[in-house]
């Protein structure tokens, strides 16, 4: 019988150890038999990493950056140490602060594995308090750079029950394949928490990958708790698209292809 293909989790951890281990463990009863769970602490204040580490008792890797890194950087270290020691297929970013459905991953990896030009897959994600309420069921991005999530606040419907190709996946929960990242690199560090996933879509489909939409694959967000445990507004942070990124500079030539 042949191997499932292996994925690499990420999770980035900043004070937020009851929404990682609430995390972890969802993702423990998961139907798919080929999968390793890495979690970066990105320079938490207290003791996460130790109490991670203590709780799961060699389920998870635990690594520890030292400092925050933001986003991209703290991400960017867990993806180089599972190249590295895992050798995986797929890497998947996930979010502390989501729990996942059983057969979320098993869904994810078999869709992008219909097709050569599948680089980028997302499932559809629900609100972690209104488990009915769509988050994301697909993306959609303007010439003018405003993005919204497809379905965002709406109840579940069947039209978002149909796979397509949309113009990004949030970084929330991204499986990626690892010829995407091997073509492409890893997420752009200019960005420190916000537009890193649209910027890595848009590179990756610059040089012909597609992006999918998976709605069979469901799991539920908290949205934004780190933003709102520490007290944090966008209008205080340097979250905002940068012109020197490819994003700016190339989307002339892109392809925004996502459907409604």
């Amino acid at each position: 019988m042949q191997r499932a293909p292996k994925v690499s989790i990420i999770i980035l951890n900043w004070n937020g150890f009851d929404d990682t281990k609430e995390c972890i463990e969802s993702l423990l009863k998961v139907g798919y038999e080929n999968y390793s769970v890495i979690v970066v602490d990105n320079g938490s204040r207290g003791n996460d990493a130790e109490k991670l580490r203590e709780f799961f008792n060699g389920k998870i890797t635990v690594l520890e950056t030292g400092k925050n890194l933001g986003f991209a950087g703290g991400v960017n270290v867990g993806i180089r140490y599972a190249l590295k020691n895992y050798n995986p297929d797929y890497i998947l970013l996930l979010n502390n602060d989501t729990i996942v459905g059983k057969n979320f991953l098993r869904i994810l990896v078999k869709a992008l594995e219909t097709k050569e030009e599948y680089g980028i897959a997302g499932p559809k994600i629900y609100y972690y308090d209104a488990p009915q309420k769509i988050w994301y069921a697909g993306g959609r991005l303007t010439t003018y750079l405003i993005h919204f999530h497809i379905g965002e606040g709406k109840y579940d419907a069947e039209k978002y029950n149909k796979p397509y190709i949309t113009d990004f996946v949030t970084g929330a929960c991204m499986l990626i394949k690892r010829k995407v990242i091997e073509k492409i690199g890893l997420l752009d560090t200019v960005y420190f928490l916000g537009w890193e996933d649209i910027d890595y879509c848009i590179r990756a489909k610059k040089v012909g990958f597609k992006c999918l939409y998976v709605p069979y694959s469901v799991i539920w967000h908290k949205v934004s708790s780190s933003y709102k445990k520490h007290g944090i507004s966008y209008a205080q942070l340097y979250y905002c698209l940068l012109y020197t990124s490819d994003a700016a500079d190339e989307l002339d030539g892109v392809d925004l292809g996502g459907r409604r």
